[in-house]
Order: C-alpha cells, then sequence, then structure tokens
C-alpha cells in the first residue's frame, strides 16, 4: 500500500501540467526528487564482456575470407588482423579520454553534441539510431536466426525465410525483455553469451594447435607465398578487418552506469581489445590448418567448413556456437544504443518519454522498446545487408569526427580535466587513416557515399522541420500526452536525470 501511495506521488508529480510545475515538488518522495538515475551496477568484467560481446560477432565465424582475399596469402592477411586490432585500441584509447572528460551515456552523441552543438548532434543521432544500429541489430539477429536453424535444415543452402524472420523476431523480442528487466540481467546475459562465444573460438583454435601437432604446417612453410602487396587491394582488406573490430566504442554509451569509470573504462578498452586481437589472430591461424586459401574463399561460412572437416557428425555444434555470438552481438546493441535515445531524448531531440526509467528497475524501458522495435521492422523488411554498404562511408566520417574532438579540445579546453590523457599522435594517426578511408570509400563506391550522404541529409531536413514547425496542433500534442501518461502508470515510469 506504502508502495502504491509512493508511486501515486510521483506519477502526478510528473504529469502535472507545467502551469503546477513550480508549486508541486518532489519532497515527498526524496529517494525519486528531480528524477531517477540510470544505477551504476556495470562492474570491470562485465565491461569488459560489453565490449567483446559487442565486437566479435558472427564474423569471425562466417566470412574473413574478406581479408584473405585481398591479400592471398595467411601471412599478408595475419598482419592486417594484427594491424586492424591495433588500430582499433588507439580509437579505443582516444573514446577512454572522451568518457572520462564527459562521462555522460550516449557516446559520439553527447561528443558532437558538446563540440558541435545540437544541429550535428542529431545529425550523428539521427544515422546511428535510426538507421546505422537497429539494421546492424536486424542482421545479427537474422544471422542468428539461421544459424540456430542450420541444424534443423542441413540439406538446405538457406533455411526458410519465413523461419528466419519470425526467430529473428523472437531474438529481439526476448533480448529487450532482458534488457527491461534489469540492468544486471542484460550485463550477466552479455556475460555468458561472450564466454560462450569466447569458448567456442577457443575450441577451434586449440583444434588448430592439435593440428600443427599432428604436423599440418602446409599452409605456414612459406606463409607469405604469393602475397598481394597492393596498396589498393590492402587499403580494402584493412578496411574489411576494421568493420570486423567494430563496436570497441560501444561501453562509452553506458558510462553513466559503470561503477567506476575512470579506473575501469581505459583497463576495459585495453583488456577488451587485445583479448579480440589474440582471438582473431588465433582463429585464422586455426582456419588455416585444416583448410586451405581456395575452400576459405569459396565457403559461405568458413567455421562450419572447418567444424564438418574436422568434428565430422558432431559439426552442427558449430552453428549453435555462432547462433550464441550472434544473440550476444543483438544484447550488446540494443543494450548500449537504448542508452543514446535515452540522452537525446534529455536533450529534446527525441520524444521525452524515451528519457523515463521505470522506478524499480531504472531501465530506460521506453528507450529499449523503441530500438526493438525499429530493429524488428528492419527484419521484417528483410533485404536490408546494403544499407550497411551505404552507411559505410558516413560511419567513418563521423568517427573521425569524434576522434578529432579529442585534438580540438586539446586547444579550446586546455583547463578540462582529462582523467585519461591520450598521446596527441594517437588522434592525429587516427583522424589521417579515417579520413583516408573516407576518401577511397567515396572515390571506390561513388554511388553508395552519395545515398549515405543523402541519409544525412534526410536528417538535417528532420532537424529544420523540428525547429520551424513549433506550432504543433492540439491533436497531435494530445496524442502524444496521452501516450506519455498511459506508459507512465502502465509500466511505472519517472524522468530520468
Amino acid at each position: 500500500m506504502a508502495s502504491d501511495s509512493r508511486f501515486t506521488t510521483v506519477l502526478r508529480v510528473i504529469t502535472s501540467t507545467k502551469e503546477d510545475e513550480e508549486s508541486t515538488k518532489l519532497e515527498e518522495v526524496p529517494e525519486l526528487k528531480g528524477g531517477a538515475r540510470l544505477n551504476k551496477s556495470i562492474g570491470l568484467l562485465s565491461s569488459v564482456t560489453i565490449i567483446v560481446g559487442s565486437v566479435i560477432g558472427s564474423g569471425i565465424f562466417v566470412s574473413p575470407q574478406g581479408i584473405l582475399a585481398m591479400t592471398n596469402s595467411f601471412g599478408a592477411s595475419i598482419i592486417v588482423w594484427i594491424a586492424c586490432g591495433l588500430f582499433s585500441l588507439m580509437g579505443a584509447y582516444c573514446y577512454a579520454e572522451l568518457g572520462t572528460m564527459m562521462p555522460r551515456s550516449g557516446a559520439d552523441y553527447s561528443y558532437v553534441y558538446e563540440a558541435f552543438g545540437p544541429f550535428f548532434g542529431f545529425i550523428r543521432l539521427w544515422i546511428e539510431v535510426i538507421v546505422a544500429q537497429p539494421v546492424a541489430a536486424a542482421i545479427i539477429s537474422m544471422a542468428f536466426a539461421n544459424y540456430l536453424l542450420k541444424p534443423a535444415f542441413p540439406a538446405c543452402a538457406e533455411s526458410p525465410p519465413i523461419a528466419v524472420r519470425l526467430l529473428a523476431c523472437v531474438c529481439v523480442i526476448t533480448v529487450g525483455f532482458i534488457n527491461c528487466m534489469s540492468v544486471r540481467w542484460s550485463t550477466r546475459t552479455q556475460d555468458i553469451f561472450t564466454f560462450a562465444k569466447v569458448a567456442a573460438l577457443v575450441m577451434i583454435i586449440i583444434t588448430g594447435f592439435v593440428q600443427i601437432g599432428r604436423g599440418r604446417i602446409e599452409e605456414f612453410e612459406d606463409p607469405f607465398e604469393g602475397s598481394n602487396w597492393d596498396p589498393g587491394s590492402l587499403t580494402v582488406a584493412f578496411y574489411n578487418g576494421l568493420f570486423a573490430y567494430s563496436g570497441w566504442n560501444c561501453l562509452n554509451c553506458m558510462i553513466e552506469e559503470m561503477k567506476n569509470p575512470r579506473r575501469d573504462l581505459p583497463i576495459a578498452i585495453t583488456v577488451s581489445c587485445l583479448i579480440i586481437t589474440v582471438i582473431y589472430t588465433m582463429a585464422n591461424v586455426a582456419y588455416a590448418t585444416v583448410l586451405t586459401i581456395p575452400e576459405i574463399l569459396n565457403s559461405d561460412a568458413v567455421a562450419v567448413s572447418f567444424a564438418i572437416r574436422i568434428y565430422g557428425p558432431a559439426w552442427w555444434i558449430m552453428p549453435i556456437f555462432v547462433a550464441f555470438s550472434t544473440f550476444g552481438g543483438v544484447n550488446g546493441t540494443v543494450m548500449t544504443t537504448s542508452r543514446m535515445f535515452f540522452v537525446a531524448s534529455q536533450q529534446n531531440q527525441m520524444p521525452k518519454l524515451l528519457s523515463f526509467l521505470q522506478t524499480s528497475s531504472l531501465t530506460p524501458i521506453p528507450a529499449i522498446v523503441f530500438m526493438c522495435g525499429i530493429t524488428i521492422i528492419y527484419v521484417l523488411i528483410g533485404e536490408i545487408s546494403s544499407l550497411m554498404n551505404y552507411l559505410g562511408f558516413v560511419k567513418w566520417l563521423a568517427i573521425g569526427i569524434s576522434v578529432l574532438i579529442v585534438i580540438i579540445f586539446r586547444f579550446t579546453r586546455r583547463t578540462m580535466e582529462r582523467p585519461v590523457k591520450v598521446p596527441i599522435i594517437f588522434p592525429l594517426i587516427f583522424v589521417a587513416v579515417t579520413l583516408f578511408l573516407v576518401i577511397f570509400s567515396f572515390v571506390g563506391a561513388p554511388a553508395e557515399a552519395l545515398i549515405g550522404l543523402a541519409m544525412v541529409f534526410s536528417g538535417a531536413v528532420v532537424y529544420v522541420i523540428g525547429k520551424v514547425w513549433r506550432h504543433t496542433p492540439q491533436s497531435l500534442r494530445k496524442i502524444v500526452h496521452d501516450v506519455t501518461v498511459g506508459s507512465q502508470k502502465l509500466l511505472r515510469l519517472v524522468p530520468g536525470i
């Protein structure tokens, strides 16, 4: 009864009209005075598993041939994998400086908003949370469905499309439910599935070492034989490798929920990037002990081909592990991206409802539901892989701008506290390489780059309309009000602060 009374008081406050706000106080509920905060429950281990779980998806199991096709030798491909890992670590350190300087959830959106203002902040938000991340989550969830169904349809090249989409929707809904219930639930889920995917890769790596012990070293007798050192091919290989490392900046989205971000963020970044680099490198070495270069290049799923060759009738265990890997990827994407919705709503650049927290779990349920809803729409649309190609140009442009802020703030905000301060050479190298990648993307695929820019422009149009259209129709305002109040009553929500 006391709990109901407490909630009624909070609900009355947060649904009061603007005229009543000055006279209405939250003093009756001291612990929620002014609203609720995100729960600080993420420790160092969970920080590491969030990054590792978000970065390691289906790519290392399915398509390492992207790099091998460009380098034409195992030796050169291994060098590219290591170089991509070190480059990602360099960028992650730059994000550690930004995150500890501005410890606000939202990551890139918060940094761009702070440095360049609300317009560019909204553009960054638009691309990331309306298209890029939901599309990525949709693709990963469909990969989850494909690989979970693969043992049930061993004779088919592809599982039935309807079954794939339905199971992908179930995956997204399950992840959304877990994230709504508790931050601890979502981080524990990430821990479990990260350990599962790492275990699968360790199994592959151990198998590779066993094969080496049996003398299967033909591909390493002259590992650089036939290597393609053409700069254009190496650039494409490097570009493909960097996409396999995508997600190293995800922890910044949840920095407000970290127990000790100043200490844990740089440690988690270092440990996770090194773990990922070692795992990726050793997994490719293991593949080389079993499969030849032509076999890898012609395989739709390298890990499955590896398992069929080595494990025989037990090959089906590998698609299951790949499914575990992708489930963790969906969880990591939903968990981190929903915080960008949350922060953008606090800045009045998204509907206010998305900045509300549930009173018991302190999770941003509206933001999570919104993220999952957009993802399911993309799942049902189906043919969405090309969207990621269109956004590759924009994605690297946006990341480069975020790291550029490190350099800008060194001159414009010299007195700002920096718990983590990276050598200036790190952001300089990162921005230079990123600029090269952006130019290369535009020159190599101008049509896709122009489509990506058109998506950016669509965000600018939405922003301008939102600014110009100040007199919202009364009917629309009533709908928004009714949805907001109804959601507050149904889910017991209070404003996040």
